[in-house]
């Protein structure tokens, strides 16, 4: 019985003072009651600690959205963290690419042109994926987890305590208005007393929530830390990228890329020939490489020369006429330049055959 009387004490209590609490707020808002004001120190504190957690929660949806586009594979990881589970593994967009070209390549046959490169292409995007990969779980665990940790951590820690500052503000000011209102001596007295003891109680919760809050410029170095972490794994998941991609080039070498110029013509023009030379020099020249430069530089100077030179043949070649010498990929012939002969042409030699050769199937030998 005893127990059940002072819960209903509690109770009322605890009533009276969310109702005098409001009563408050009220008035305040309507101009009716004075306010305590924080002091500026402490205003600038909340500012910030609010600023930091609104550009923290922008900076890591963001990143979440950089690492991981597919908004319904975010839920997915978002439910299986939740449940504590570990999300089931799938190929991410390059290893998927990679697969479609290894498997198209392995189709139209490794011993093409076409199937040899789209193989190659194809392992090097797995290889992008896997890079892909490491960026996501690095980033993941040096810099959004910090992010995140703050934001449901500390920033709540924070907000409760806000909050119990705002409570105390508002039983301080309760007091000082009713200490006003009071009329008899003893009334009085007992305001006055409640007047100490409330603001004893907001003077604590403040100097407590200024503490949480002077945190927040470390909360910005660790957050600096974190931003070099990320950007470490950025600049080591581009250079990969490149380094993958730059190898890439060099197996493929100098391959015309017809089809990229076929790409750009309308649906109403007639798809050019493989074998026109002219599509391929337009072609290549779209796709400037190390190994094309050194290429072009060197039938520069044989053009310009009257001697010959060895260069291996890269891709079959079926000549359109005559005059022309047809090629197989990776065998030797000489060629060489005669006066007055269109420059995407050479004249190639190969035993007593003889005949134009395309310049964009040809790499040039030391």
């Amino acid at each position: 019985m005893n127990i059940m009387d002072f819960n209903v004490k509690k109770l009322a209590a605890d009533a009276g003072t969310f109702l005098s609490r409001a009563v408050q707020f009220t008035e305040e808002k309507l101009g009716q009651a004075e306010k305590t004001e924080l002091d500026a120190h402490l205003e600038n504190l909340l500012s910030k600690a609010e600023c930091t957690k609104l550009w923290t929660e922008k900076i890591m949806k963001q990143t979440e959205v950089l690492l991981q586009p597919n908004p319904n594979a975010r839920i997915e990881e978002f439910v299986y963290e939740k449940l504590d589970r570990k999300a089931p593994s799938r190929m991410n967009n390059p290893e998927l690419l990679g697969q479609y070209m290894t498997d198209a390549g392995n189709e139209f046959g490794p011993g093409t042109a076409y199937g040899n490169a789209l193989i190659k292409c194809g392992e090097t995007q797995k290889r992008i994926g896997a890079a892909d990969r490491e960026l996501i779980q690095t980033s993941a665990i040096n810099f959004l987890t910090p992010l995140r940790n703050f934001i449901e951590g500390d920033y709540k820690t924070i907000t409760k305590e806000r909050k119990l500052l705002q409570n105390k503000r508002l039983d301080l000011d309760a007091a000082k208005t009713r200490l006003k209102k009071a009329k008899v001596a003893e009334a009085r007295a007992a305001s006055e007393q409640e007047v100490r003891i409330t603001q004893s109680e907001f003077d604590r919760q403040a100097e407590i929530t200024r503490l949480l809050l002077e945190g927040i410029s470390s909360t910005h170095a660790h957050h600096l830390r974190c931003l070099n972490d990320f950007v470490e794994a950025q600049m080591t998941y581009y250079a990969q990228c490149y380094q993958y991609m730059l190898d890439l080039q060099k197996q493929l070498g100098s391959f015309p890329s017809t089809f990229l110029s076929n790409n750009n013509q309308s649906s109403t023009t007639p798809v050019q020939s493989v074998s026109s030379p002219s599509v391929l020099a337009s072609a290549s020249a779209s796709l400037p490489s190390v190994s094309n430069s050194m290429v072009t530089s060197g039938l520069s100077e044989l053009k310009s020369s009257s001697g010959s030179r060895k260069a291996r043949v890269l891709y079959d070649y079926d000549a359109a006429n005559s005059s022309e010498l047809s090629l197989l990929a990776d065998e030797v012939i000489t060629v060489y330049s005669i006066p007055g002969m269109d420059s995407d042409w050479l004249m190639g030699e190969r035993g007593n055959q003889k005949g134009k050769v395309p310049i964009t199937y040809l790499e040039l030998l030391n």
